[in-house]
């Protein structure tokens, strides 16, 4: 059976949550109260449900599975996101991501039983903060406070040089995980000690972040 994502709540996030994921061959299902919000996504979900998502009857009747991924996007409205995220918990759904605007709302819903909280504000405001300290960083993932994987740019001192050569890991204490060629968009994962760097290279790495930071 074909794993869906159902998407409630279609505020500006929502809508193109549901856009991208649909792009990408996703199943999904919208839901709002909101018709003219519905209406957004009509060409795009699977299903788009005009319908009150913090309602447990409506969520019943549209017949959500346990192994659905729900994610939940209302905005600053800690209340429906709270009541939703427990009726899902009750539902037996396993992957709950609710959208919070802050810290606190972020504890709450953790609290409830969300499986994953996301701040889309803070992930934006921590990409740009990045990208005008470390230029070179073109994409991120934390793994935790202070370790993250990172595409970089490598500098032009890099260039020519094989990996051996450089001494990431005693230099900077970062490894090289994989090779990105944007001219043949073919991906080396592992390289060799060997392997020499080409201007059309990108490097994913992983490391402290603050480590990852000195390489300019």
């Amino acid at each position: 059976m074909k794993k869906r994502v159902v998407v409630v709540g279609l505020g500006i996030f929502g809508i193109n949550l549901v856009k991208e994921l649909t792009k990408s061959g996703v199943e999904v299902i919208a839901i709002d109260k909101a018709k003219e919000a519905v209406q957004h996504v009509r060409d795009y979900a699977a299903k788009a449900i005009v319908a009150d998502g913090t309602d447990p009857e409506i969520m019943n009747a549209i017949g959500l599975r346990e192994d659905d991924l729900v994610i939940v996007s209302f905005g600053e409205d800690l209340a429906a996101s709270t009541l939703i995220t427990l009726h899902l918990k009750q539902m037996k759904v396993q992957n709950i991501i609710v959208k919070a605007p802050n810290e606190d709302h972020k504890l709450i819903l953790e609290k409830v039983g969300a499986t994953e909280v996301i701040i889309p504000e803070k992930i934006m405001a921590d990409k740009v903060a990045r990208s005008i300290v470390s230029p070179n960083v073109l994409d991120y993932i934390p793994l935790s406070e202070d370790y993250m994987i990172c595409e970089i740019a490598p500098p032009a001192g890099f260039i020519g040089k094989s990996i051996a050569e450089l001494q990431l890991r005693n230099r900077y204490h970062v490894d090289v995980i994989a090779v990105r060629d944007t001219l043949t968009e073919k991906i080396q994962m592992i390289p060799a000690a060997g392997f020499i760097i080409k201007d059309s290279d990108l490097l994913v790495v992983v490391g402290r972040g603050a480590d990852i930071d000195k390489i300019k």
